[in-house]
């Protein structure tokens, strides 16, 4: 890529910024779904670690919010402010071009089901078990 992607981690100073006040004012804003990858991606980082986690993305176009190496594993996570998330082209090239053991598409419901073998949607709270569990199955 030519320009790496910036998170702003911090959602509460990502509000300040553009001037969300409330809750309310947040589920309006267009950045909704911004300020919803960095929460996830934060507390994401926060469990696993950020010395193994990085944002990844072919010249193609193909990206994952989020890769981590965990006991030996490599898993991806991708943050979709959607009631169902569905399986994207993305995440299939990232499955095979990273050998990913696992990819969770994280929304911000509870229902957990898979989307693919080795994929699965899932609420942050199921993504923050997968973690503290070292990522496997």
């Amino acid at each position: 890529m030519k320009s790496p992607k910036v998170y702003l981690r911090d959602t509460g100073l990502l509000h300040a910024l553009i001037g969300i006040a409330d809750r309310r004012a947040l589920e309006r804003h267009p950045k909704l779904g911004a300020s919803w990858e960095g929460f996830v991606i934060e507390q994401a980082i926060l469990r696993a670690g950020s010395r193994h986690a990085c944002y990844w993305a072919t010249q193609a176009g193909a990206e994952l919010d989020l890769l981590l190496s965990r006991g030996g594993q490599r898993i991806g996570v991708e943050v979709k402010y959607a009631d169902a998330p569905r399986l994207t082209k993305s995440m299939t090239v990232a499955m095979a071009d990273l050998g990913l053991h696992r990819l969770c598409v994280v929304h911000p419901g509870a229902a957990r089901y898979a989307l693919a073998p080795g994929v699965e949607a899932m609420g942050l709270e199921a993504l923050l078990a997968v973690l503290a569990s070292g990522g496997g199955r």
